[in-house]
């Protein structure tokens, strides 16, 4: 997923920002005016303290001023000593103000960027939902799991927080310094000149480093995923083998690289605050310095050097706020790209399109000159099949491993498009169009089924809302598949927790459970994919008998080695190198275990 060069920040935002919704765009517009509300906010409190600490040290000049005079009337004040109360508390209400109105900002920062966070991480698994198998077979589940997991937090953590930190900040940074430029010009511009000047310096240094550690975060957050699904999905062999260290090692070096990254990037971001606290601090001593040897002395100085200290106080963490905003929105940069590119990720047509009504299916399937391989630079798998498949036929295939069976089937269930040739339903052809109302006719039993830790009852009915689940539908399906007697002999019956992929239960009830799930969609078309591979052979007798007395209009295609999975067939197909070897009637003439001869 990760690119070798990833494209100029700028570019990025602005393709996130399509992916954004009108709502969340009116929100971001609302969360502007509040910015520059809190601005103003703080630029009152910063200008209330002139007045504040002139009148703690000359009252006087204060209650001579002219901007006070509507304040003292109204009052009606007589003495300077009584400017005092009032303008504590002005001055108070202000800081007050001021504070409650950035925790509102923050607060309403964090719920935006974490809903568009939200937002997105959606958008990502509804499209990947929606793409062909083709490009699931071609996909790494780690990266897929990863930039919706992970990379989705990232992008809130590394673009949308640090995006309007910077607005914020940007907007805070520019009214803070045209009040303090009022106070002291040339002692504001010194300063936070300086101030700019260092962080500029720093910027142009840590560029580099911080590109550097987004590619490695980017990258080992996968691997890191990777080594844990490689090594607890295959939990058994890992046992069986001893080779826990190994997997351990390979988890150990991705997951050291992706902290030493996060933490480089952390110091990057954060570090300089310190020393640009210290410098501040340093300069703020030297010139209350310089103002104390004024002429007017110490105390007509107060008040401008109380307005600066506030200001610079209010000031450098804002700047330090802007500074780690960048940081971030740096170092979030491959993991923002590897999040786009799954959002951007085209959602077929049928994705918004509700299926009205099935695909019309009376007569028969029939497969044309189809042709099929995965990709340009890979050897063809299917080559010139043609074949038709009557309804209410069972058609067994069979061949070595590697013959194209699965692929083949996976072609006529509409997982996969032909490169050449067509598939046809009663003479339509089957297109990106209109494969989903052909699907509906379809149920697929794998030979490894995938149950969720759920219960047996929502395995069955899987993908249906509890609520919604026909119990009736639950319990003949159950029947039908010859696992209702054990399902009800266990204690919490059709509420029995199955586990993680169905762990708590024996591979042979894993089948019948997947049989059941197909029996219980009702189709006119189910699909054994070496379905019944783990019963015993009397279980797989009754199994497909018992589908076979539903009714005569279901169409059986079954994918078996052994030849009782077969026998009831009414054509086998025998594959050999992608293409087919011959169509036969089957007639037992021998079998020994799993040899049989035809």
């Amino acid at each position: 997923m990760q690119n070798q060069t990833t494209p100029p920040i700028q570019q990025l935002l602005t393709r996130l920002w399509q992916h954004i919704n009108p709502k969340r765009r009116t929100q971001f517009g609302l969360l502007l005016i509040l910015m520059i509300l809190t601005s103003f906010a703080e630029v009152i409190s910063i200008s209330a303290v002139l007045p504040f600490l002139g009148v703690l040290t000359t009252p006087e000049w204060i209650f001579q001023k002219k901007a006070a005079q509507p304040l003292i009337q109204a009052l009606e004040l007589t003495n300077p000593q009584q400017l005092l109360l009032p303008l504590t508390i002005i001055f108070c209400i202000a800081v007050v103000i001021a504070g409650i109105m950035r925790m509102v900002l923050l607060w309403i920062n964090a719920r935006l960027s974490f809903a568009i966070g939200a937002d997105l991480g959606i958008s990502i698994y509804r499209r990947t939902l929606y793409q062909p198998y083709a490009v699931h077979c071609a996909s790494n589940s780690s990266e897929v799991i990863t930039g919706i997991a992970n990379k989705a937090n990232t992008v809130i953590n590394s673009a949308i927080m640090p995006i309007l930190t910077l607005v914020s900040s940007s907007i805070m940074l520019a009214v803070i310094l045209f009040v303090l430029l009022t106070v002291n010009p040339i002692i504001t511009l010194a300063t936070f000149g300086g101030f700019g000047l260092i962080y500029g310096i720093i910027i142009s240094l840590t560029r580099k480093r911080l590109v550097t550690s987004s590619n490695h975060i980017a990258h080992e957050s996968i691997q890191v995923i990777k080594s844990l699904q490689e090594g607890l999905g295959g939990i058994r062999d890992v046992l069986i083998d001893g080779t826990q260290n190994i997997y351990c090692q390979t988890y150990r070096n991705a997951d050291l690289l992706l902290r030493r990254s996060q933490s480089n990037n952390y110091f990057i971001s954060y570090g300089p605050r310190y020393g640009i606290e210290a410098l501040g601090m340093l300069l703020i001593v030297l010139l209350a310095y310089a103002l104390a040897q004024q002429n007017d002395g110490f105390a007509q100085t107060l008040p401008i050097l109380g307005a600066l200290a506030l200001g610079a106080q209010r000031l450098l963490p804002v700047m330090q706020q802007s500074y780690a905003a960048w940081s971030q929105l740096r170092g979030g940069q491959a993991s923002l790209q590897d999040t786009l590119t799954l959002l951007e990720q085209p959602l077929p047509a049928y994705a918004t399109q509700t299926i009205t009504q099935l695909l019309p299916f009376q007569h028969q399937i029939t497969l044309q000159n189809l042709t099929f391989r995965y990709s340009a630079d890979l050897p063809w798998v299917l080559q010139n099949i043609n074949l038709t498949i009557p309804k209410g036929s069972r058609i067994g295939f069979m061949g070595i491993t590697g013959s194209g069976k699965s692929t083949l089937i996976d072609i006529i269930m509409g997982l996969l498009e032909p490169t050449a040739g067509t598939l046809a339903i009663d003479d339509q052809i089957i297109t990106i169009e209109n494969h989903r109302s052909w699907q509906q006719h379809i149920a697929h039993v794998p030979q490894d089924i995938f149950l969720s830790d759920s219960t047996v009852a929502e395995n069955i009915a899987f993908g249906i809302p509890q609520p919604k689940i026909d119990w009736q539908r639950v319990k003949l399906a159950a029947q039908q598949a010859q696992i209702a007697a054990s399902i009800e002999s266990w204690p919490d019956k059709y509420q029995t927790i199955v586990g993680e992929r169905g762990i708590r239960l024996s591979g042979g009830q894993r089948q019948r459970i997947g049989i059941a799930r197909a029996l219980y969609k009702q189709a006119d078309v189910i699909v054994f994919d070496e379905a019944t591979s783990a019963l015993d052979t009397d279980t797989e007798q009754a199994v497909m008998k018992a589908i076979e007395e539903i009714s005569d209009n279901i169409t059986m295609i079954i994918i078996a080695h052994r030849l009782t999975t077969l026998k009831n067939c009414t054509q086998i197909v025998e594959l050999e190198n992608g293409t087919i070897k011959r169509i036969d009637t089957i007639k037992v003439q021998a079998i020994i275990g799993d040899t049989v001869t035809i």
